[in-house]
């Protein structure tokens, strides 16, 4: 019996001599790359971004990544491919797969531009996938059978948008979009291009469309202060690269806007990226996509600092538990986890 002990016993310590615990790098191999850096400009970042915090790359070897949202029934994230014209899932359980595809241009015709895929996306309050198509040059819903689409709005004025690229949806159902030429194979110059400025337009809960302003240049990234009172929208133009914070009056309309951040000296700089997407968290503070990172403004727009990506990047959305903050950043995918979170976790 005693050497049946000792023999087992050597066994043992052979079979640990043999499978050694892996070693802290070899769990760091484990674990996803990481990027660039966190510029901390002011010490009220450390509340909402942690000091250990990484930028993590997730998947890559996309063409143009976008319109990041989370889909809390099935626990992953979806965003766009725009020049593939698909809609990309993702999870920490399956990874990668193709959603959707076709999701922004339909046509048969070949598209001659860029960018014919969906753009930004959004649940409605029913869970409703929302898309702004570029190539079809409308707002559309996700029909029930999940491949065709219904038309939400695609005219203002009985005349065609250019090629709406982000929305965000109020409480009560109210859809604020932005409306900028990129979708359109020749952009401003494109034969049929039907109006001839920019827009940012509500579609309230009724159906009925309004022209909210026409003075932004390239409005790209929207989005909502939690409180509903402000209306913030990312101009991407490179002679004019800023955030505007509109407040929205109690008809609906918006008074006169206010710039939160002006950063063309950074895209004269060569930078990579403008102000494109961005979000608002539970408290208010703005994280926007611009060049180089991701800038983070608190309520009053100060500026925080920036998640530096070190390469452009396009739009950003929470999900998970509501603290992992995912950007899309060029031909990537990347989390940063924070301490704050986003409306509606």
């Amino acid at each position: 019996m005693l050497r049946s002990l000792c023999c087992l016993a050597a066994a043992a310590t052979a079979a640990l001599v043999a499978s050694p615990r892996p070693t802290p790098a070899q769990e760091d191999a484990k674990a996803p790359a990481t990027i660039g850096s966190i510029d901390r400009k002011d010490p009220k970042l450390d509340a909402l971004i942690p000091k250990e915090a990484k930028i993590e790359v997730l998947a890559g070897g996309f063409k143009w990544t976008e319109g990041p949202v989370w889909d809390k029934k099935n626990n992953a994230l979806l965003f766009t491919d725009i020049p593939n014209n698909r809609v990309v899932k993702w999870s920490a359980k399956d990874g990668v797969s193709d959603f959707l595809k076709p999701s922004g241009y339909t046509g048969k015709e070949e598209f001659t531009g860029a960018e014919p895929g969906a753009n930004g996306l959004a649940f409605d309050k029913d869970g409703n996938l929302v898309l702004c198509q570029h190539g079809d040059r409308r707002i559309a819903r996700l029909a029930k059978d999940g491949k065709s689409f219904e038309t939400v709005v695609d005219k203002h004025a009985g005349k065609r948008f250019n090629s709406p690229n982000d929305l965000a949806f109020a409480k009560n159902g109210d859809l604020y979009f932005t409306d900028p030429p990129y979708g359109l194979p020749g952009q401003m110059k494109d034969p049929k291009k039907e109006l001839d400025f920019q827009g940012v337009y509500r579609l309230n809960a009724k159906g009925e469309l309004a022209l909210l302003t026409k003075e932004m240049t390239r409005p790209n990234g929207i989005a909502l202060s939690p409180d509903e009172k402000t209306l913030y929208v990312a101009n991407s133009d490179p002679e004019k690269a800023i955030w505007m914070a509109f407040p929205i009056k109690a008809d609906g309309t918006l008074d006169a806007g206010k710039v939160v951040h002006d950063a063309t000296e950074e895209v004269k700089a060569k930078k990579p990226g403008l102000p494109d997407g961005l979000k608002v968290d539970q408290h208010g503070n703005v994280f926007a996509t611009g060049p180089d990172g991701v800038f983070v403004f608190a309520p009053d727009h100060t500026y925080l600092g920036k998640i530096v990506i070190g390469d452009k990047n396009a739009n950003c959305a929470w999900g998970d538990d509501g603290s992992v903050l995912y950007i899309c950043a060029n031909d990537k995918l990347v989390r940063v986890k924070t301490t704050t979170k986003g409306p509606g976790f």
